[in-house]
């Protein structure tokens, strides 16, 4: 064979190996392929069994809570607008709480990515510098009666006529002066803001911080039962909740039928304070002192409804006027009164005693002061709550203006009850006391003898010839 031939052979016989090879590499690849299918078949036949037989088990496949857990994920994040968060944190700022507004945005998980909240921190940090502590012995604490809806009802020539115009103030006055105190600066704050009882029985005193040229003051109101006496003399005759859950009042009109709304200062305070936040600080609204005789915010709850012992004239009328009074309705009355407490505290309110009987604990003895106290604690507190403030009727006290003693045996026995702040009435601007255990403040009266008889006390917080209603007569008398 030539070499050439020989060449030819040869690169003939490469091609061929060449040829075999691929073909090999191929049957491999695909055997290979098949094994894999093969496998993966087996595979997801036995776990499709074991998932059938998870499901026969099972009640709730644990895939379902996953997506229901998911699902609820996603609700919650779609929910969680930035302008909400922004919104309700301005409110917070607007009532001076500006580290509550701090905490709120910062806890958003949209804080660390949202310039409007980081703006908005950075805002509330600048105020917070900027603001100073107010003295806490010159702040103011005013006080009322029940107000006045319907001046001719009151004042209507009756025996009835002149402590209304002594003691309570209209509804027209009373609008007058909280917005001229709201416009001079003043904002609602509470007693627990100027005084912290600490576990041991000590008091801390309090810090309040607010903007320069802020006065903060103390609000409350005496005698909040609706005292029987007061019927038809225009009026409130109690605290309902009306549709939205919201506290507002009862009122009977001269037809007798009954109407809802805005009679008296708790839903008034709580209708400004909502147009106006500013107006209060960190959600304060005012303290409502109580008695327990006739009941209290106009339900009739007191152990002589349900007994019917030991009652005087005006609930002797009462009963005759309402002979199915028994004692499944004083259990209604006494839960309707719990609700409208419950709610009045949860939007900042708070309940003082009274003292159960009305009583002058200057005048009385400490024996009919454990009496009475017992009374208060036994059928008032169980339905307002707890209580560490005493409001002294008649503006009485304890003791003189010096502080307290461990030799005064009224206030040990008012301490020993859980009493730690106590307040009088005084005419002066204000007047505040803090000893080791207790806060003493007095109070200023604005009714109808104190605009009438004593406007240049008053200048500080309204100017009583503007204020003063023309539907009151002249002269309101003396005391």
């Amino acid at each position: 064979m030539e070499p050439k031939e020989r060449k030819h052979a040869a690169e003939a016989r490469k091609a061929r190996r060449k040829r075999q090879l691929t073909i090999c590499y191929i049957v491999i690849v695909v055997l290979l392929l098949l094994v894999a299918a093969l496998c993966y078949m087996i595979v997801r036949g036995s776990g499709d069994r074991n998932t059938n037989r998870q499901t026969e088990v099972a009640t709730e496949p644990a895939v379902s809570v996953e997506t229901e857990t998911e699902s609820e994920t996603e609700t919650e994040t779609e929910t969680e607008d930035p302008e909400d968060f922004v919104s309700q944190a301005d409110h917070l700022a607007a009532m001076y709480d500006y580290d509550a507004a701090i905490e709120l945005l910062k806890t958003s998980g949209e804080y660390d990515t949202n310039p409007m909240m980081i703006e908005k921190v950075a805002e509330y940090e600048a105020i917070k510098e900027t603001l100073v502590e107010y003295p806490l012995e010159e702040i103011t604490h005013i006080f009322y009666h029940t107000l006045i809806r319907d001046t001719k009802l009151a004042f209507d020539g009756d025996s009835k006529e002149a402590g209304y115009n002594q003691v309570m103030t209209t509804i027209d006055e009373f609008n007058k002066i909280t917005q001229s105190m709201y416009e001079k600066g003043y904002v609602l704050v509470s007693l627990h803001d100027m005084a912290t009882v600490n576990e041991d029985g000590t008091l801390t005193r309090g810090k309040i911080m607010l903007p320069e040229g802020k006065k903060p003051f103390v609000l409350s109101q005496d005698d909040v039962s609706y005292y029987h006496y007061m019927d038809g003399d225009g009026m409130a005759t109690k605290l309902v909740l009306d549709e939205n859950g919201e506290v507002k009042n009862e009122y009977i009109e001269t037809d007798g039928s009954i109407t809802i709304g805005d009679y008296d200062m708790i839903p008034l305070i709580d209708t400004f304070v909502k147009e106006n936040p500013d107006f209060s600080y960190r959600g304060a609204k005012g303290v409502i002192a109580l008695t327990g005789y006739n009941g209290v915010l106009g339900y009739r709850t007191d152990i002589a409804y349900k007994t019917r012992e030991n009652i005087d004239e005006y609930q002797q009328l009462f009963f005759e006027q309402n002979p199915d009074f028994d004692e499944e309705r004083w259990n209604q009355e006494v839960a309707e009164a719990t609700k409208v407490a419950e709610a009045m505290k949860e939007t900042g309110w708070k309940f003082a005693s009274h003292t159960w009987g009305h009583i002058n604990v200057t005048n009385s003895s400490l024996e009919h002061i454990q009496e009475d106290t017992e009374k208060w604690l036994n059928y008032v507190a169980p339905i307002i709550g707890d209580t560490d403030i005493i409001i002294f009727a008649f503006g009485a006290d304890l003791g003189d203006w010096q502080p307290y003693t461990t030799n005064n045996e009224k206030f040990n026995y008012m301490k020993s009850q859980g009493f730690n702040i106590f307040c009088n009435v005084d005419s002066a601007q204000y007047w505040v006391q803090f000893g080791n255990t207790f806060m003493r403040q007095g109070r200023r009266n604005l009714d109808g003898y104190r605009i009438y008889h004593n406007p240049e006390m008053l200048s500080d917080l309204f100017d009583a010839e503007a204020v003063f209603d023309a539907a009151r007569p002249t002269p309101v008398p003396q005391m």
